[in-house]
């Protein structure tokens, strides 16, 4: 394999990963508005096909795709084919979990979370 396909692949291991690193990256997997939709969506129903998911969301097909494959990399989601369709849930409860503990939080800090524009990239 040559080096220039290693360095172009769209997924590429650090080095030496810091762990501060991988947790704020594992965090900004959760970043985006439609990938937690897609988790409340799952813990509603427990499992849901990519068409279930689009008709749910209004978003296109190949959108929540790429948001899936993302949420799945990092371990957010699994994948179960049943052909012609694959159906995704939650794997571990903890993941449910971090969403609570997220709402409980927000709900003491909402008006400064909504606030802040350092976070959405206004504010650098």
């Amino acid at each position: 394999m040559s080096r220039a396909f290693i360095t172009s692949a769209p997924f590429v291991l650090p080095e030496s990963p810091v762990e501060s690193d991988l947790v704020a990256k594992y965090f900004r997997g959760l970043g985006d508005p439609t990938r937690v939709r897609i988790l409340e969506l799952l813990q509603e129903h427990g499992e849901l096909s990519v068409g279930g998911l689009v008709e749910r969301l209004g978003e296109s097909q190949p959108k929540v795709s790429n948001h899936l494959a993302c949420l799945r990399w990092c371990g957010f989601v699994a994948a179960r084919r049943q052909p012609p369709s694959v159906f995704y849930s939650v794997p571990d409860e903890r993941v449910l979990d971090l969403l609570e503990l997220s709402r409980a939080l927000l709900a003491d800090n909402a008006e400064h979370v909504a606030a802040c524009r350092r976070i959405d990239g206004h504010g650098r």
